[in-house]
């Protein structure tokens, strides 16, 4: 029986003139495994049992940290609403600053999604133990991802995408802000839309490695 990769092989070709997005999804292998995340919490993090509840303390400080961040620099932040377009929702405030000419995060954004997540519960017999042995696993979430709009004068519009679990990404514009000379990025994954003539449609798209 012939698979998918000898069917894209031999039977579908593909041309492309120009690239108009980059997209790279990127990742720290140290914390894909139990034993690196466990060695992550406890002796860089100094929390005295590494568990998903020192995940918890790390995010809630995050989230903070973010807030402070937008008072501090009097940046909006607005709360999606499902189905709705975030690209429109931000693009008064990215004409804004193009008209400026002032390079700036001008929209931070939040939207429930799943993400994958660590969880952790102490082994059985170990529920009362002073330094419990833990048992972990990974298992998709609903968390809060937070969108970093950004005006950038050399690339356009962009925007950073992050949650508080450890998971983050950016990406560049769809067609619609290509349409507008609005140019977008996304981060880690990092999707990035050159500008590139109105006639490409083609993107080329790749993974890397973080270290």
């Amino acid at each position: 029986m012939t698979d998918y990769a000898t069917l894209l092989r031999d039977q579908v070709a593909l041309k492309c003139r120009c690239i108009d997005r980059i997209f790279l999804q990127a990742y720290v292998p140290k914390l894909q495994s139990v034993g690196w995340v466990c060695n992550f919490l406890r002796w860089q993090r100094r929390f005295a049992i590494p568990s998903s509840a020192a995940f918890g303390k790390i995010g809630d400080a995050y989230v903070k940290a973010i807030h402070k961040f937008a008072t501090s620099h009097n940046i909006p932040m607005v709360k999606f609403k499902k189905g709705q377009s975030k690209e429109q929702l931000a693009r008064p405030y990215l004409e804004a600053a193009a008209k400026e000419g002032k390079d700036r995060v001008v929209l931070i954004g939040t939207a429930q999604e799943k993400s994958s997540a660590w969880r952790s519960w102490p082994r059985k017999g170990q529920e009362r133990a002073r330094h419990p042995h833990m048992d972990w696993v990974r298992e998709m979430a609903f968390v809060n991802h937070f969108y970093f709009y950004i005006w950038d004068s050399e690339w356009g519009g962009a925007f950073w995408k992050t949650n508080a679990c450890g998971s983050t990404g950016t990406s560049g514009p769809s067609g619609n802000w290509r349409k507008l000379r609005l140019g977008m990025k996304r981060w880690i994954m990092v999707s990035v839309l050159a500008r590139t003539p109105s006639r490409c449609r083609r993107s080329a798209i790749g993974s890397g490695l973080a270290q």
